[in-house]
């Protein structure tokens, strides 16, 4: 590169240094900036470094000077603002191992090396289980847009089989609805949307579409959802777990796979029984809303080890019909 285009370079390397390098405890010396430019091909005198620094002062970085050097003082993000963030990445259930690392390797470069290391901590949350479908990420984008833009969309909705295969329901066949909102529950994300052939809201997990498409046809059902209180809404169709925790085998029809995997994860290790049935084995916190998630599934879900907490299970059971009595 000619000695000229280098030169007009040297303030877009000098802000890079200060925002890459520098911090409270990372100062940069006149010498560190001019060996900087030097590893660019630019020669630059004190002087002109001393101009360069005043510019970018004037230009709006927060340039700070300490008694060794100088440093970049207020940032975009605070320290404290980027660990949050990324706490929320690490700890969310709705965005995949794969995207995480992604945004948080994006997250860690608004910040310098030396914080940046900080930033490289481990958020464990107990059991935490990330979802499987990669495209949810973009699916989100899709469905805002279609929001925004007054569209219908499409996609293909599946749930997961025993042997964690993808079964598309209606066949493969696409479904068509008009989006309205998104909500945020019970750490899944869901689409509430208007089905026009059923005349209603229905709602579906966003991690569970693929293939979405922003339709050319505006939205229908527009004045049913006038009538609708979304939070009430919300509350209404979603709706789980403190105690101690305990290894448990639970058996469950197998058409219940999905549901099993959306709770304990793909690592769930579900092994075939009598015809039509599973077993899975899985440490849970022993909870009334334990048990009300089992008792969901209706005479297709039964403890059936160990024998105390089946044993807790029929007393839940029971008390619940005393109340019917």
């Amino acid at each position: 590169m000619p000695r000229a285009s280098n030169q007009k370079l040297r303030l877009l390397y000098t802000m890079e240094l200060f925002e890459k390098y520098s911090d409270e405890e990372n100062v940069i010396t006149l010498a560190d900036i001019q060996d900087y430019l030097g590893a660019k091909g630019i020669n630059a005198e004190r002087k002109t470094v001393y101009d360069d620094i005043e510019t970018l002062r004037s230009y709006g970085l927060d340039i700070i000077q300490a008694k060794k050097g100088y440093y970049l003082g207020s940032r975009k993000f605070e320290l404290a603002e980027l660990k949050l963030l990324i706490d929320s990445v690490q700890a969310s259930k709705f965005i995949t191992h794969r995207k995480s690392a992604a945004l948080i390797s994006k997250i860690e470069s608004m910040a310098s090396e030396g914080q940046a290391k900080q930033l490289q901590r481990q958020v464990y949350v107990v059991n935490r289980i990330k979802h499987m479908n990669e495209s949810i990420y973009y699916n989100v984008d899709r469905l805002h847009k279609a929001i925004a833009e007054d569209k219908q969309i499409s996609f293909l909705y599946f749930d997961y089989n025993i042997y964690k295969e993808r079964v598309y329901r209606k066949n493969g066949e696409p479904y068509c609805v008009s989006p309205f909102a998104l909500t945020w529950n019970n750490e899944n994300y869901y689409l509430i949307a208007y089905d026009a052939q059923e005349s209603r809201l229905k709602h579906y997990r966003v991690d569970k579409m693929s293939g979405l498409k922003v339709l050319r046809a505006g939205r229908e059902g527009a004045e049913l959802l006038k009538k609708v209180d979304m939070p009430a809404y919300s509350s209404k169709v979603f709706g789980m777990f403190t105690g101690s925790e305990r290894t448990v085998t639970i058996e469950f029809a197998e058409h219940l796979a999905h549901a099993v995997i959306d709770r304990f994860g793909k690592e769930a290790i579900l092994v075939p029984q009598r015809e039509g049935y599973f077993t899975v084995s899985a440490n849970v916190v022993i909870s009334p809303l334990f048990f009300a998630w089992v008792c969901g599934f209706g005479e297709e879900a039964r403890i059936i080890w160990p024998e105390d907490i089946a044993g807790q299970m029929k007393e839940y059971i029971k008390n619940i019909l005393k109340l019917y009595e």
